[in-house]
């Protein structure tokens, strides 16, 4: 599961986690479940169906075994008509309480039944049997899950509290019962994505207590969008201190064949000062999120931003640092 406050880019970390698992030679499926199409967008493919569907292809591991990444858009609406004809095979008469918005009424007036629809969906894939009587249907050896945000995590995969004044015994509390199972176990890690500023990461601080709180397995925080870090402490020190050399900045700048005055040195000076500035704030940021005890993995914000390639890139990176 990967989660983060909006802005922070978990949905492009969900989808370069999945491609890193496909380069251990691994069949993964990445599943969304926000309606956005984000997936689709960032692998430049047509908008996902309710259906599995290969959208990449890893890099060959050291046997020689490429794996591959399926995509799913799972909506609560197709979950829940496919959860009818599953547990009591309404078949055409679920699709025609569509048509009445009986199921748009029933997972709003429900959001605990919607969630464990979604879940549900995510839960079949993972414990798919070897060898099943479905052929087309593809074994995975991981599934990442690109959940909602951490405002809601904890609400989202705590589906038996949220169950607990609707449904006591039945086929949605059995399967409610069977999803915490996987959630709590040692199969599952919520991973938490974050960017160097207050609010994400006090929310990924307050997701990781919840979820503690709730049982549920925390994995890691992944420092999204991270700047280049050229300068030294020493430099970066001396700018915020207005200890800088203008005159040697002007001299390095001449040699540099640049046509320099005082005003272009100055406008240097203030853009170093902000970014130092800036600087010793993240870095305040990244001692907060070392205090959460979690492995740390940091991605850097890419000038040309998110395409195929820049998710392979990505991916490397999560290798690297062994998240994947």
């Amino acid at each position: 599961m990967v989660t983060g406050k909006g802005g922070t880019g978990k949905s492009t970390v969900a989808a370069a986690l999945a491609l890193a698992l496909a380069t251990t030679g691994k069949n993964v499926l990445l599943c969304e479940v926000e309606g956005r199409q984000g997936i689709a967008k960032m692998f430049d493919v047509d908008p996902l169906p309710y259906e599995e569907r290969r959208i990449a292809k890893g890099a060959p591991d050291e046997s020689g075994r490429a794996g591959q990444v399926f995509a799913l858009h799972i909506d609560p609406e197709s979950a829940l008509l496919e959860y009818l004809a599953m547990y009591y095979r309404l078949g055409r008469a679920g699709r025609a309480l569509d048509r009445f918005g009986v199921i748009d009424f029933a997972t709003t007036i429900a959001p605990g039944v919607r969630d464990v629809l979604l879940t549900g969906k995510v839960y079949e894939a993972v414990q798919r049997p070897r060898g099943g009587r479905k052929k087309d249907q593809v074994q995975y050896d991981a599934v990442v899950l690109d959940a909602p945000p951490t405002g809601r995590i904890g609400q989202f995969l705590n589906v038996n509290s949220e169950l607990a004044g609707l449904a006591k015994v039945g086929p949605v509390k059995s399967q409610a019962d069977n999803i915490m199972n996987l959630l709590r176990s040692p199969r599952t890690a919520v991973h938490l994505v974050t960017i160097l500023e207050e609010m994400p990461v006090q929310e990924t601080s307050d997701a990781v207590a919840e979820l503690r709180a709730a049982g549920l397995p925390v994995g890691g925080v992944v420092v999204n969008l991270v700047r280049p870090q050229a300068l030294s402490a020493a430099s970066l020190a001396q700018v915020r201190d207005d200890a800088v050399d203008l005159t040697a900045i002007t001299s390095q700048l001449t040699r540099a064949k640049v046509d320099v005055d005082a005003e272009l040195v100055a406008s240097l000076v203030d853009e170093g000062r902000d970014h130092a500035v800036r600087r010793q704030l993240e870095d305040e940021q990244r001692a907060l999120v070392a205090a959460e005890d979690l492995p740390t993995y940091e991605l850097p914000r890419l000038a040309a931003g998110i395409d195929r390639g820049a998710l392979l890139e990505l991916a490397q990176l999560l290798r690297q640092q062994g998240l994947a």
